[in-house]
């Protein structure tokens, strides 16, 4: 194996070890692997406390992602034709949010609504067949000033 081919497969197993989504309560610096990842366009909105970057999948999906000045994310919003890849974007907090899916007898997200309102963990997801919306946040890490009806 060549060099170059060594390093390249050296990349695709680093990869494969790290989620590519900036996922809840991790920090901003793979939103552009976000992006990459969705095939999609990005666009940036800078707010007082906090900055949303929005990428726009080719799939039709928007997912905003919500990073205060601190550089970590605390909520995630979407819509669109198609779920996003929760496990993705909740990062850590799927397993908790999994959890309480569960726990209020459901299994698919797609069938019925969900809220989950813990104290570490607020989901709201909605919507239908290709008309799919959602956020999640984290109350604790809300900066400043911002309210849960700020991510959308």
């Amino acid at each position: 194996m060549s060099r170059l081919g060594g390093a390249a497969a050296a990349l695709v197993i680093l990869a494969a070890a790290f989620p590519a989504w900036a996922s809840l309560g991790g920090d901003s610096a793979s939103i552009q692997a976000d992006q990459l990842q969705m095939q999609g366009t990005r666009t940036t909105k800078a707010a007082e406390s906090y900055t949303v970057h929005e990428i726009q999948a080719a799939t039709g999906t928007v997912v905003r992602e919500y990073v205060s000045q601190e550089g970590k994310v605390f909520g995630v919003a979407w819509r669109g034709p198609w779920l996003p890849d929760l496990r993705q974007l909740f990062g850590g907090y799927f397993e908790q949010y999994q959890a309480a899916v569960q726990s209020q007898g459901g299994g698919r997200v797609a069938r019925r609504p969900v809220m989950i309102d813990q104290a570490g963990l607020v989901v709201r997801i909605g919507g239908h067949v290709r008309g799919f919306v959602g956020r999640a946040y984290v109350p604790e890490m809300l900066p400043s000033g911002v309210r849960a009806e700020d991510i959308q």
